[in-house]
């Protein structure tokens, strides 16, 4: 804790006079006790900020289960629902495995980890229970965005494999790159970072964003389409999610969650930039807040009046992932930035998230909740964005300030932080590319990749899961009724297809 209590029993009793050592050594013991208690009381209140920003991150698991289910079509509900709680389950053990070790364990080399498996030798000097916690639920979102955009097509066995693998090697290495102290592009280093500053990315728009965006789009392209997606001459149909409410309800979530993922990223809270003011790290969070939330507002918006002009409607289904594309971009440089530059932020990943669309639509690529659009597109704006953007002076509180760091290219900083940006979407595209790209493709030779056409057309829930998500009871007859039948109709057989 800095700003400790110090006391030499020497020094205080040549002031007291002679004969006063006891009542010296009294004093400065009694001190040091005072000391310890405060010490222990900052410890406590920073491990309880972070598993409480976890425990926030964690929920966005629900959010992203409520968001997948509504953007599905109803016959597929279970299948995704399962496949966000795998998601979690599997990430789980396989991070703590083998994920945390490459992600924060000690290197040489600066490319990954190689200490703390299995959560051995911990916790250490530098990290606690609650940090594995926090970065677990960190890796498990970067799985979850993946699995939107295979949904619908995808065998229940290759959720489990990719999700195993990304967890546990495919994004702990780009973590370690970029988050640890010793990752050769992280900002962190104390020396000879890359282009002098080290690549900004502080709570994951490339590190988590991307990696699953572009995770799902490696995934999303082996497999193809959806059946019915596009027609024999190429017009796209769309193919839209069974309930906006659920939409709407797990974007909430998100956007509830989003608190913990990026003022949680400070880790700690009782770290005071000016002694003996009120103004510290406390208010770096409270700023961090407030850009992240100024962002998705802006997208959100822009998202809103773009659509309503190219297609002529009000979509909540189209301003929700505009909000979490805000979201998503802003939170690289969430700590770094002032609040008007966020706006700016939000109002650009809008414009790139509807690009982005609208070239997949060309491209015939199918994404039933744009997720790489959304979290791959954002997110590499998010990183462009914070090397024109990122403030000298936050960037120095949040990254400690040094000699010749550089900060954003319209603050005057110069290009150098640019360019670290640039190389770490250029390695992450690469790296997410050769090992999930190579994944997917040997899933799809060992027919491990896609369902049959026959269960497609059925719908995953009641090919492969047993049942339908939804059930009714009417109240006139008691009659057990599924979505799409009317009172009184007979059940439908395990052979039937779903009638919506």
């Amino acid at each position: 804790m800095s700003g400790a209590i110090t006391c030499s029993a020497a020094n205080l009793s040549a002031l007291l006079g002679p004969n006063s050592t006891a009542a010296a050594n009294y004093i400065c013991g009694q001190l040091g006790t005072v000391n310890n208690k405060f010490t222990d009381a900052a410890y406590a209140i920073d491990n309880t900020y972070l598993l409480f920003s976890a425990y926030l991150v964690f929920a966005m698991q629900l959010g992203f289960a409520m968001l997948c289910a509504g953007s599905v079509r109803a016959k597929n509900t279970m299948n995704i629902m399962l496949t966000n709680v795998l998601d979690a389950a599997a990430g789980g053990l396989s991070y703590y495995l083998f994920g945390y070790a490459f992600a924060f364990g000690e290197s040489s080399g600066g490319f990954i980890g190689a200490h703390n498996f299995g959560l051995n030798n911990f916790p250490t000097l530098t990290s606690d229970y609650s940090f594995f916690l926090y970065q677990w639920a960190f890796a498990i979102a970067a799985a979850g965005i993946t699995s939107g955009s295979i949904a619908e097509r995808t065998q229940f066995v290759a959720y489990l494999i990719y999700s195993s693998f990304l967890t546990g090697f495919v994004y702990p290495v780009v973590a370690h790159w970029f988050w640890s102290p010793d990752g050769w592009a992280s900002a962190f280093l104390s020396e000879n970072r890359l282009f002098g500053t080290g690549a900004i990315d502080f709570a994951g728009s490339g590190v988590v964003h991307m990696v699953g965006g572009i995770a799902g789009l490696w995934g999303a392209l082996i497999e193809g389409p959806r059946i019915g997606r596009f027609e024999d001459g190429g017009r796209a149909i769309a193919l839209r999610g069974h309930s906006a409410s659920l939409v709407v309800l797990g974007t909430f979530l998100l956007w509830f969650g989003w608190y913990g993922f990026n003022p949680g990223s400070f880790t700690k809270i009782l770290i005071p930039y000016e002694s003996g003011s009120n103004y510290g790290q406390w208010s770096g969070i409270g700023r961090t807040a407030v850009t992240t939330t100024l962002s998705g507002c802006t997208a959100a918006l822009t998202t809103l009046f773009g659509k309503r002009l190219l297609s002529g409607h009000w979509m909540v289904t189209d301003v929700c992932n505009g909000l979490l594309g805000g979201f998503a971009a802003i939170t690289a440089g969430c700590s770094v930035v002032e609040p008007w530059a966020a706006i700016v932020c939000g109002f650009i990943a809008s414009i790139v998230l509807i690009g982005c669309n609208k070239l997949a639509e060309l491209l015939k690529y199918d994404d039933p909740l744009e997720a790489a659009q959304l979290h791959g597109g954002c997110g590499a704006w998010g990183l462009i964005f914070v090397g024109l953007f990122a403030n000298e002076k936050y960037v120095n509180e949040v990254y400690g300030a040094s000699p010749g760091r550089h900060y954003g290219l319209f603050m005057g900083g110069g290009g150098k932080l640019l360019g670290a940006q640039l190389v770490q979407i250029v390695v992450i595209v690469g790296w997410v590319s050769a090992t999930m790209g190579t994944l997917f493709f040997i899933l799809k030779q060992l027919n491990l990749l896609r369902i049959s056409e026959k269960d497609e057309m059925r719908g995953m829930d009641i090919a492969r899961h047993g049942g339908f998500a939804y059930i009714y009871h009417d109240n006139d007859d008691e009659s057990i009724q599924f979505p799409g039948m009317t009172p009184g109709s007979p059940l439908p057989r395990r052979s039937d297809p779903p009638a919506f």
